[in-house]
């Protein structure tokens, strides 16, 4: 039966959802962080981090599952693209374990300075490992230099405008997933503000959005062939109507109180068109202008072999990541926890 598919078309599938799931999950779990200036009280900001306590660690294995599907099922892009951009890399990996560290730390702090450190940590990590995310989605887009089946570029190569654009775009789409999961599970004054900052960052997500969508054709022939010539673009024109729709119902609906799941549930569809059109533009290649999947994929018995163990641990991961957030669903009171 395996033999009748084509894995590296399957593994491509396995990883882009793997990516896709850490960006949702750990996404509003790092726009947390990202509107926690915006909230000075104490109180406030423990309410926002237990929010989250139950699950956000758990988010983070689907980074791990996806990473370490790249280097097993695509050895060469694995070789050539993190070489390209191991700044941004090593950056978020060490705002993660920062932000990781003062979540935990910040319940133990005994002193009021202390708290303000570890708060300013889990700031500064989620800032961060956010804006890294993003470059490293503009320095992959932009394009990697390849020379004999390695990475030919300059440690810089990553630092561009267009991958700063993509970091921001990134930051302002964290923080509006983040706020649209306050406004679901939280209550009262502190939920009507989060409401308010949720309609300004997705209008900052939106402005990202077209930024990004538009420097993208620009990039390359290849991008501008895929989205504009014919017949691709009676398949290519859906996209970005139903993102204009999905964008307008969105919009309408932070301007209902009582809508409070809504927003968050268009935002995953949001967030999931965007993915769907990043594909468009990539595939099929692993390094975007130069290697297919095909050619950086590992041998078809070594795809074989982390296939099986694949299709086994990522229906166990996705149950329990499920059967989390099914037990803390619903609202969350400041003094007895969810109800």
């Amino acid at each position: 039966m395996f033999y009748s598919i084509d894995l590296t078309i399957a593994w491509a599938l396995l990883l882009a959802f793997s990516v896709f799931v850490y960006v949702v999950l750990d996404g509003f779990d790092l726009g947390i962080g990202i509107l926690y200036p915006f909230f000075r009280e104490k109180s406030d900001r423990d309410i926002m981090m237990n929010s989250v306590a139950p699950v956000w660690d758990g988010n983070e294995t689907w980074l791990v599952l996806g990473g370490g599907g790249l280097f097993a099922a695509f050895p060469m892009a694995y070789a050539i693209i993190m070489p390209a951009v191991y700044p941004p890399i090593i950056a978020m990996l060490l705002a993660l374990i920062f932000r990781g560290v003062a979540f935990e730390y910040r319940w133990r702090a005994n002193s009021r300075l202390s708290k303000r450190a570890w708060d300013a940590a889990f700031i500064g990590g989620s800032v961060t490992a956010a804006l890294a995310q993003g470059i490293i989605l503009g320095a992959f887009l932009q394009g990697i230099e390849v020379e004999g089946r390695a990475y030919a570029g300059g440690w810089w190569d990553w630092l561009t405008p267009f991958s700063i654009l993509c970091g921001v775009a990134v930051v302002a789409g964290y923080a509006f997933l983040g706020a649209c999961w306050l406004n679901m599970k939280l209550e009262g004054e502190i939920q009507h503000r989060v409401r308010i900052m949720a309609r300004g960052f997705f209008v900052a997500t939106i402005i990202g959005i077209a930024a990004v969508s538009l420097a993208t054709p620009f990039l390359g022939a290849g991008y501008a062939a895929r989205w504009f010539d014919w017949p691709q673009i009676a398949l290519t024109a859906p996209v970005p109507i139903l993102i204009a729709g999905i964008a307008l119902l969105l919009f309408r609906t932070l301007f209902h109180p009582e809508r409070d799941r809504l927003p968050f549930i268009l935002g995953l569809v949001l967030f999931a068109l965007c993915f769907l059109g990043l594909g468009i533009s990539i595939w099929p290649l692993a390094v975007p202008q130069e290697i297919t999947l095909w050619e950086a994929a590992a041998p078809a018995k070594s795809q074989l072999f982390m296939f099986v163990g694949a299709i086994v641990l990522v229906p166990i991961i996705l149950g329990y990541t499920a059967y989390a957030y099914w037990v803390f669903r619903g609202k969350l009171d400041p003094e007895k926890g969810y109800h």
